[in-house]
């Protein structure tokens, strides 16, 4: 079924990469969807804010940014190619040596999953399974998650930078005369005339942030997380800059305190490690946080998952400011000179 869909998709993106882009934003609200009714309410609020919203307006932000034409010229390199198809046939091979796939008798079922299930709530003492799973007994896992988010970020930038400044010096003499200072970024400009988005979002947004903190500090008893709520404070940030612009925007957040932030979660989630190593426990090591083991594991998961949402959200703001601020520049409209 997904092969259909992506083949359906890959026909639509020759034709009209904004009706695929559209339908990529539709197929992720359907799984968020499937996910609710699956009961996997914590990924169905990643795949809800991630694939259905911050990806369908990067992808927007994106055929916004390239021409409608493919540059002729472009060459058949084999080395890729033979690189993916190798990578590829490993991991289909790979693939061979799992255990099948839904037998009761998988290691994961009889021997991980009793033990997380009967252990876990006296040793966490958290009553989301998942959370004491992903933010403790896999704690070094999730770790490596976040720094991944925060190296994908900063790759982005990068290559974004790039890009900027070789067109900036490509361009530099054609573009200069043409401005005189009549040009801004086209999401500077906002919807300035559209009074139902502007009543709406301010209405919306509020009730956005206080969700994502109760996602926030309630991942430890329901469906929630760092993750979860990163991706919702920047859904509500990207809403406010769609809406009103993304120089009110920064003026609220400026893309400096976001890459501050993008490197203040990272450094929280392995000071509290640290923090287990100096206090004589292990990296990561909650228990040593606290006279009580439970009450160290809570307040480990506490700080850590903080540290994780203030990464994601930052990482989302981040290639947002990215994306939008390499906007084509369009005319101001009268009323604004």
């Amino acid at each position: 079924m997904l092969l259909l869909i992506a083949g359906a998709l890959t026909v639509l993106t020759v034709r009209n990469l904004f009706v695929a882009t559209m339908m990529l934003g539709i197929v992720s609200f359907l799984m968020a969807l499937i996910f609710v009714s699956l009961d996997a309410v914590d990924v169905a609020f990643t795949e809800a804010a991630v694939g259905a919203g911050i990806s369908t307006v990067l992808y927007i932000g994106t055929l916004a940014l390239v021409g409608a034409q493919e540059k002729p010229g472009i060459k058949f390199a084999a080395g890729p190619l033979v690189t993916c198809l190798a990578v590829g046939a490993v991991l289909f091979y790979a693939t061979n040596q799992m255990p099948p796939y839904g037998n009761a008798d998988n290691p994961i079922h009889t021997h991980v999953a009793p033990r997380y299930i009967d252990v876990s709530p006296i040793e966490i003492g958290v009553p989301n399974m998942v959370t004491s799973v992903l933010s403790s007994y896999r704690g070094y896992d999730t770790f490596g998650e976040t720094t991944v988010v925060f190296t994908a970020a900063i790759g982005v930038l990068l290559i974004l930078s790039q890009l900027r400044r070789r067109k900036e010096d490509e361009d530099e003499d054609a573009e200069k005369p043409a401005r005189k200072g009549l040009r801004v970024s086209l999401t500077g400009l906002g919807s300035q005339h559209d009074l139902v988005p502007h009543v709406v979002a301010k209405l919306l947004i509020p009730f956005i942030f206080v969700f994502a903190l109760y996602v926030q500090f309630h991942g430890d008893y329901g469906p929630g997380g760092g993750f979860q709520a990163g991706v919702i404070f920047a859904a509500g940030f990207i809403l406010y800059a769609l809406i009103f612009g993304l120089q009110y925007t920064q003026k609220v957040l400026s893309s400096t305190v976001v890459l501050y932030l993008l490197a203040a979660g990272v450094l929280l989630y392995g000071g509290v490690g640290i923090a287990g190593i100096l206090l004589g426990g292990n990296f990561l090591d909650y228990n040593v946080l606290s006279e009580n083991a439970v009450s160290g594991q809570h307040l480990g998961i506490l700080l850590i998952e903080f540290g994780v949402g203030t990464t994601v959200a930052a990482a989302m703001l981040a290639i947002f400011y990215a994306f939008a601020g390499r906007a084509e520049p369009v005319t101001k409209m009268p009323d604004q000179e």
